[in-house]
């Protein structure tokens, strides 16, 4: 049964100033992961948003890791991960990423977290693989929506316009890298004085180091395209029935202040997910991981103890 009353949870979570540096990663199997500590704890794996990198999820990772043996994924030419082969970055390319990435850890079902595009993959990867996921966190998932809905930003979408990319790519090329950095950043958090100088300053670092990369920017305005072309699917492959077939325990972040992706989804969100919570975030944005990672983690964690309680009550 779905619902809107989030309980968060009151268990302690591990001290902190705030930032935390990123979690040390390699190469595994075509794409890069970084790995929170391992204690053997129930395997996480953290999914970012289109533009985005495993960094997004550095704080919530830490603040998870006595409870979970967390990792994040660079999606295939994002981060520190090559490009994958063929000229298109159609959904599947990610969810294939994010599966085998699952099947090589050989550890069964993982707590699977996924924002914007990542919340798109993690749908998908629950509703056609049941046995590897245990639980589903969705932070603003990228779920079919063609209405622009007032206060949602719409230059993103105008990305996916044919032959609009290479303009606004030579526009902003007159731009600074922290210009372009924080411009991003503004449109992702609902207030952006939230945002830390460490994290600007490592966006900035990954921005620069990036721009020299001939896939960069195929690797945003393809993956665009790929997403918003399963806004046209029908049937079985439609992501909203697909969220209708998903069975694991499932936690939906939305914030208010949300300019990518309306929080005016949030309410169908829930509705289509069977076993579902919703937690909206007043003034927050995009990122909530990133702007509320406390709250994010203890909501996550009333959602694990929830299921373990559910589980030992009904094994089936």
């Amino acid at each position: 049964m779905s619902r809107a009353d989030v309980r968060l949870s009151d268990r302690a979570l591990p001290s902190w100033d705030g930032v935390l540096t990123p979690w040390p990663g390699e190469q595994q199997g075509g794409v890069f992961v970084r790995r929170g500590p391992q204690t053997g704890a129930e395997p996480a794996l953290f999914v970012h948003g289109l533009g985005g990198a495993s960094t997004n999820w550095t704080d919530l990772m830490g603040l998870l890791a006595d409870q979970v043996d967390g990792a994040a994924l660079d999606l295939p030419g994002f981060g520190w991960s090559e490009p994958p082969v063929g000229p298109a970055y159609p959904l599947r390319v990610h969810v294939r990423a994010v599966v085998e990435t699952i099947e090589r850890w050989n550890r069964g079902p993982v707590h699977l977290f996924g924002n914007s595009l990542g919340g798109a993959v993690s749908t998908r990867v629950a509703a056609r693989r049941p046995d590897l996921v245990k639980t589903l966190t969705l932070v603003s998932p990228a779920l079919p929506n063609l209405r622009v809905s007032k206060g949602v930003d719409p230059r993103l979408a105008l990305l996916a316009v044919p032959g609009l990319a290479q303009l606004v790519t030579r526009r902003l090329a007159a731009t600074t890298p922290e210009q372009r950095v924080r411009a991003v950043l503004e449109l992702c958090y609902g207030d952006p004085r939230e945002i830390q100088p460490e994290r600007a300053a490592e966006a900035v670092e990954e921005f620069t180091r990036r721009r020299g990369l001939a896939h960069s920017q195929e690797a945003l305005t393809l993956s665009l395209k790929g997403l918003v072309a399963t806004y046209f699917e029908r049937g079985p492959r439609n992501l909203w029935e697909q969220a209708r077939s998903v069975q694991a325990e499932t936690l939906i972040v939305w914030g208010t202040a949300d300019r990518l992706v309306s929080v005016r989804v949030a309410p169908r969100a829930l509705a289509a997910f069977p076993h579902s919570r919703l937690l909206v975030l007043p003034g927050v944005g995009h990122v909530a991981q990133m702007e509320r990672p406390e709250t994010v983690a203890r909501a996550f964690l009333a959602l694990k103890e929830d299921a373990e309680a559910h589980r030992a009550t009904d094994p089936r």
